[in-house]
């Protein structure tokens, strides 16, 4: 890594960035496009950042690329590392297609969706209570992480300009009604 741009503080990562990396943030991505900073291959492995030394960092259209199959915890892992570097109270956001969306299922490279009930496995009280099992202290591939999480979503422009009745109904019941979530994460460390 450029010794300048370890120094600099504070760090902001655009994890997942290809070629269209966040302007002033420092560009994470497996392949060396133009503009990425750090080639590193975020699902293994541990990351180049030390404990809470990342206080921002997004994930724009990326998680969707991670698995949680075939014994290989992908984004799990991706969680953990990333609670790991993240300063306490430090953010993220991720933006991704929506499952009820056909821009999740038209590339192939996209492994499997997320929904809004994914994120309630990163609260470990949470998962003490309903789903021990996904957590380090029972899995060793298991979560360790701590992430208070709140989303919202991108609706399909002809739905933004409905009233809020009618936007709650077609989220609830119509496909391709959202096109992207994007989910906000606050790393909770005691």
């Amino acid at each position: 890594m450029n010794a300048a741009l370890k120094e600099s503080a504070p760090i902001r990562l655009d994890i997942g960035c290809g070629p269209n990396k966040k302007a002033d943030w420092l560009g994470v991505d497996c392949i060396a496009f133009p503009g990425v900073d750090v080639v590193h291959d975020v699902r293994t492995g541990r990351w180049p950042w030390e404990d809470n030394s990342v206080a921002e960092s997004q994930a724009s259209h990326f998680i969707e690329h991670l698995t949680n199959f075939n014994d290989k915890w992908e984004r799990v892992h991706f969680f953990n590392e990333l609670w790991r570097i993240t300063v306490p109270d430090g953010k993220c956001t991720l933006i991704f297609p929506h499952w009820t969306s056909n821009r999740f299922y038209g590339d192939p490279t996209h492994k499997e969706p997320l929904s809004e009930f994914s994120f309630y496995y990163l609260d470990p009280v949470w998962r003490a209570a309903n789903a021990p099992h996904t957590d380090i202290a029972h899995n060793q591939n298991g979560y360790k992480c701590h992430w208070a999480c709140s989303w919202g979503y991108y609706l399909k422009p002809e739905l933004a300009v409905r009233n809020a009745e009618y936007q709650e109904f077609a989220k609830t019941y119509f496909k391709e009604a959202i096109t992207d979530m994007v989910v906000t994460m606050q790393a909770i460390k005691k």
